[in-house]
This record gives C-alpha cells, sequence and structure tokens, in this order.
C-alpha cells in the first residue's frame, strides 16, 4: 500500500518508520530543521533500546506526491485544519483518510445516524473546511495511544504502547479499514477495529479534556493532578461534565471506566501533558478539539458544562497572552 504520513512527528515519525521497514511504500509531510535531517539522514526511531532507520521520501509539499492509497494525518487538530486544502494532490478517487490525533474529529457527524447527521463542528473544523475540501466519506476513525517524543530533528523516541485503534464512523468493517489494520499489525503495531469509534474516542477524551488545560494552567503532571485532592476533584468533575455530552449524544460509556481512567493517569506520576509541553516550548495549543468542542457539543445538546466552560476561558486566556492561540 502506499502510505503519505502527513505529519511526521512523534507520532507520524512513529507509524513512518515501523510501516516503511515492514515493506509498505511509504512517503513524509514534514518541515523545517525535522524534514531537512529526514531528507538527509531519514528517519531514525529508538525504541526498547534499539535504534531503526527509515529513509523515506519528505517533502513539505503535497504536491511532491502523487494520490495515496492512505493518507494517515497525524497533525494536530488546529494544524490539520489549516493544512486541509494541501491534501489534495495525495487524494485519489479511493484515498482513505485516517484522522490520527486526539479530541473529537471533524468528520464526527458524518454517518453517525443521530438528529446531527451531516454537521460539522465550528470549534474543530470552522466553515467546514476539512469536510469539504478531503470529504467525510475519506474518513477512517483512529484513536492513538502510543507515548512518542520528537527528541531531535528527525528522531523520535518511543516510550510507551503500541496500539491505534480503528473505526469507520458507519462502524462497518470495510475492506479499507481491514487492509489497514492489516497493514499496522504486519507492521508490529496493535490495530483492534472496533464498530463504534465514537465510544473509544470519548473514552479518551475523558483524560484530555481536564488533564491538557489543568497542566498547562498549574505546571501539575499526572501524578500531581490525580494525587492533588482538589484537583483530582477538579478532573473528575470535567470528566462528569463530559460524560452527560456523551450520553447525550447517544455515547454510553460504564461510569466506573472514569475511576479507571483516574488511576491509569496516576500510574503514568511524572508525565507531562502534551499542552503543558506545548506550552513550555513555545508552541500553539491544541485547545479547542479537546475541550472547546465539548463546550460547543454541550450547547448543541442543552448540557451544561459550567466547571469545562471555566477552565476553557482561563486556558484559552493564558494561551493567548503567550501568543500561543488565536
Amino acid at each position: 500500500m502506499k502510505f503519505c504520513i502527513y505529519g511526521a512527528g512523534a507520532i507520524g515519525g512513529y507509524l513512518a518508520v515501523e510501516l516503511a521497514l515492514s515493506g509498505q511504500e511509504v512517503c513524509v509531510i514534514a518541515r523545517g530543521a525535522h524534514l531537512e535531517a529526514i531528507q538527509k539522514r531519514g528517519l531514525t526511531l529508538k525504541i526498547d533500546g534499539r535504534e531503526k532507520i527509515a529513509r523515506v521520501p519528505a517533502e513539505s509539499d503535497a504536491r511532491n506526491f502523487g494520490p495515496q492509497d492512505v493518507v494517515i494525518c497525524a497533525l494536530k487538530a488546529h494544524q490539520a485544519f489549516e493544512s486541509a486544502a494541501h491534501f489534495a494532490p495525495l487524494l485519489g478517487p479511493d484515498t482513505a483518510v485516517v484522522t490520527a490525533m486526539n479530541g473529537i474529529p471533524w468528520w464526527y457527524f458524518y454517518k453517525s445516524g443521530g438528529r446531527f447527521e451531516g454537521r460539522y463542528l465550528d470549534s474543530v473544523d470552522p466553515g467546514g473546511r476539512q469536510w469539504q475540501s478531503i470529504g467525510p466519506q475519506r474518513a477512517i476513525g483512529c484513536v492513538v495511544e502510543p507515548a512518542c517524543e520528537v527528541i531531535a530533528p528527525g528522531v523520535i523516541a518511543h516510550h510507551q504502547f503500541n496500539r491505534f485503534i480503528l473505526g469507520e464512523p458507519d462502524g462497518s468493517r470495510s475492506s479499507r479499514v481491514l487492509q489497514l489494520s492489516a497493514a499496522l499489525t504486519a507492521a508490529g503495531f496493535d490495530a483492534p477495529l472496533r464498530d463504534n469509534i465514537r465510544w473509544n474516542i470519548w473514552l479518551k477524551l475523558w483524560g484530555n479534556v481536564c488533564f491538557n488545560p489543568i497542566s498547562a494552567l498549574t505546571g501539575a503532571t499526572l501524578g500531581r493532578m490525580t494525587g492533588d485532592p482538589d484537583l483530582r476533584a477538579l478532573c473528575k468533575t470535567m470528566m462528569q461534565e463530559t460524560q452527560a455530552v456523551n450520553e447525550a449524544l447517544d455515547v454510553h460509556i460504564p461510569p466506573d471506566m472514569m475511576d479507571r481512567r483516574l488511576a491509569g493517569a496516576a500510574a503514568a506520576a511524572d508525565h507531562k501533558m502534551s499542552m503543558l509541553q506545548d506550552l513550555e516550548r513555545g508552541r500553539s495549543l491544541e485547545i479547542d478539539a479537546l475541550v472547546g468542542v465539548v463546550q460547543e457539543l454541550g450547547r448543541l445538546t442543552s448540557v451544561r458544562t459550567p466547571v469545562i466552560d471555566a477552565v476553557l476561558a482561563l486556558i484559552k486566556e493564558k494561551a493567548r497572552a503567550s501568543g500561543l492561540y488565536e
């Protein structure tokens, strides 16, 4: 299969190396010093005490590559929105686009079967840019579990987990999603298929909606947020508000998963959330797809989210003051 990894950073780079070394035809879109390093020395993956190097075609402009079988978008949600128009050269009649990113995806209401069928979300896709330029019929959902980091230009460090959960928006086991799962599995990933990928999207969001903004506002690690009674209570309240929203959208997750989510976070005690890492490194913050979209969906379903609203206002102002959010 022909794969283009659009955004060969931590997660995208991990995917690119393993897919390329497994025999797939892989090209990558990157930029800056990271791109230059890939072009000169290839992509390096440090994993399990080993070093793997994949020499893959790398460019900043998709026009240098033709149509692909699969485009894996590993950008952050706001970067994906900004780049949507640039996907065109990669898209053939049957190209699938895998949204390997955090938060609620732009295609969420495509083939959802609910009262909001066909609606785009302003918080993650203002004006429906991705909906119109990429097309929701191309989308395959993906929940990303690995923890990876770009430790130097062209160098990715894998820390833990290898699971990429996949699912069609309509829940079907299409030939394309079966082929994708098989290709990822052959590359050494755990790539299970789910008939309700939105369930998994919401479960992961329960953590991201609170841990990310609170970490950026306070500087706290996961261990601190789950260990301090007041911060833990704040996290749980935000999770409960998020749960009320996904329940209103007919996505039902057992309540005991909340405590399991908190316990899992506590186990990664020293981990800094991505939003805090981005703040410290002067990178734009991924606020809307993780927090703002829950507020939007709450208003859409008439579910009140007062604590999420308050935290959202605070993290937006902090990010604006740092020049990291528009």
